[in-house]
């Protein structure tokens, strides 16, 4: 199973999606992670489409062990979000300009999408548990692992 969490710079999509993997037991793979690995910052269309193949290169391998992969990245356009092609997919739509105008401006609102953040959140463990929620019943996998905010 692969889950994307995407949506603009600043949205929330690391603070959402490492505690998500934390609580399925699932394998964490942040973009900025993968980009400074690959030295690979190229943002144009190209860039972007490579990065998203690289992403579900990623994701693949570790659903290929047996596990289940948590994808955060901006992913901005329908065809990124092609190359991805995620099972389940989380939308962090908190904000509704980054700082950067190139990818404002070439980001693609979802036609649909598996669960909607709408608004910026202080109560991640009220956001994990929605998700979580929403996860279980669509997928029938119980996440039984529980979420602390201490």
């Amino acid at each position: 199973m692969k889950i994307l969490v995407f949506g603009l710079p600043g949205s929330g999509k690391t603070t959402l999606a490492k505690p998500l993997a934390e609580l399925l037991g699932a394998v964490w793979i942040n973009a900025d992670e993968v980009r400074t690995k690959y030295n690979d910052w190229d943002f144009t269309n190209k860039g972007r489409v490579r990065q998203a193949q690289r992403m579900r290169h990623l994701a693949d391998g570790v659903v290929m062990a047996g596990k289940i992969a948590v994808a955060d990245f901006v992913c901005p356009t329908y065809i990124t979000r092609l190359e991805f092609n995620a099972d389940y997919v989380v939308w962090m739509d908190t904000v509704k300009q980054s700082p950067y105008e190139d990818t404002n401006a070439l980001f693609e609102r979802p036609d649909t999408v598996d669960y909607h953040v709408s608004r910026w959140f202080t109560d991640t463990h009220q956001q994990l548990s929605e998700v979580v929620s929403n996860y279980s019943a669509k997928t029938n996998v119980c996440a039984c692992s529980s979420y602390t905010t201490d």
